[in-house]
């Protein structure tokens, strides 16, 4: 078990810590709904140094990177972040989603969901080695702490901290070696996973810790990851172990995932898994991922991972991640649904407890930005 760095730091300023993709991490501080609150509304910092952080580096990162991905990187823009990445096996199920970040033509850093990290690290020397691409992989995770800052006063709040030129980013751009209020840090980009605006940030410990400091007394509230898993539902964004995986048995092709936003680049030929996923898409899926969206008789209830899915009596599939949404004041879910029962619109029923309650079938995301 790996611990984040500042956790201490954290425990000290209140927070809850439990266990994340073997890491030790803050859950919460307070409250896990106000914390999702303060980033919807306003703004709050988590710490994700469990995010694996990886450089490749050598005059084959392109063709390297194009083997292994689903998506076409060669026209991103140097300070540009690419992404969804996914990662797929043989099968065409997804290894990871990842976001790629080009710093030049011979230099992109990646950031893998801490799940997969060691996974990753280990498929990508395997690639190397058999197909000698002259990439040099190293891993950063445990140089930088990274934190992100999340919510629509984001800007305002890095503006405030003498960094105007963040809000002069554009989405999905980075800048590196900045200082904001004399902290120093190794990248900056505008990006996060909560559907928010908001800042990445990795810089080295010490650093970092005072700038969660500076960021708190500027009035942004810490948040752990139990709301960020919220938040991330409310959106409708995949998480593995949950959404995807490589066992083809319990999860489907990768397009059952709908993940649109440009992770597949169906001109591109020769990457891993494409042979799989060109024959799903020819052959169709059996399963679909929408959003279920409980009605007010549920209350609070919400529906767990794995839940039952039915049509009157009969089973149509599972729950892959489910939350109550406060936002909405209401459980949803994210669900594999049989394809012929996957109709925007119309109710199915959910498993909580032993006991059936309604939900409509709904797009992604549950709310609307």
């Amino acid at each position: 078990m790996s611990r984040i760095p500042l956790l201490e730091y954290y425990i000290e300023k209140g927070a809850e810590t439990g266990l994340f993709g073997e890491w030790e991490v803050p859950y919460r501080y307070t409250n896990a709904i106000e914390e999702h609150m303060a980033v919807r509304t306003s703004v709050g910092l988590f710490d994700v140094s469990h995010m694996g952080r990886i450089l490749l580096k050598g005059p084959d990162v392109l063709p390297f990177a194009q083997y292994i991905y689903t998506k076409d990187i060669s026209k991103t823009k140097e300070h540009f972040m690419s992404g969804p990445m996914l990662a797929l096996n043989q099968w065409a199920r997804v290894k990871d989603d990842e976001m790629m970040y080009k710093v030049s033509d011979e230099e992109w850093l990646l950031v893998t969901n801490a799940l997969a990290r060691e996974s990753m690290l280990n498929y990508f020397e395997k690639v190397k080695g058999e197909k000698g691409f002259r990439v040099e992989i190293a891993d950063l995770t445990f140089n930088y702490s990274m934190i992100a800052l999340q919510g629509p006063r984001a800007a305002e709040v890095m503006e405030s901290l003498g960094a105007k030129w963040a809000g002069d980013l554009k989405v999905l751009e980075f800048r590196m070696n900045e200082e904001i209020h004399g902290v120093k840090t190794f990248l900056v980009s505008r990006s996060g996973w909560t559907g928010e605006d908001g800042f990445e940030i990795w810089g080295e410990h010490g650093e970092m810790k005072k700038l969660v400091d500076l960021l708190v007394s500027k009035g942004v509230k810490l948040a752990g990851l139990i709301a960020r898993d919220t938040l991330r539902i409310e959106m409708g964004f995949v998480l593995g172990g949950h959404e995807y995986g490589e066992d083809p048995v319990k999860f489907p092709c990768a397009l059952s995932l709908r993940y649109g936003l440009g992770a597949i680049t169906w001109e591109k030929r020769g990457f891993v898994g494409e042979e799989a996923l060109r024959a799903c898409r020819r052959e169709g899926v059996r399963w679909i991922r929408v959003g279920l969206k409980l009605g007010k008789e549920a209350g609070r209830l919400f529906p767990r991972q794995d839940a039952g899915v039915y049509s009157d009596d009969v089973w149509v599939g599972w729950v892959t991640s489910g939350t109550y949404s406060p936002v909405l004041n209401r459980g949803i879910a994210m669900a594999y649904v049989d394809a012929r029962y996957a109709v925007f619109g119309e109710e199915l029923a959910v498993d909580i407890r032993g006991k059936r309650y309604p939900a409509k079938i709904v797009d992604f995301p549950f709310i609307k930005k």
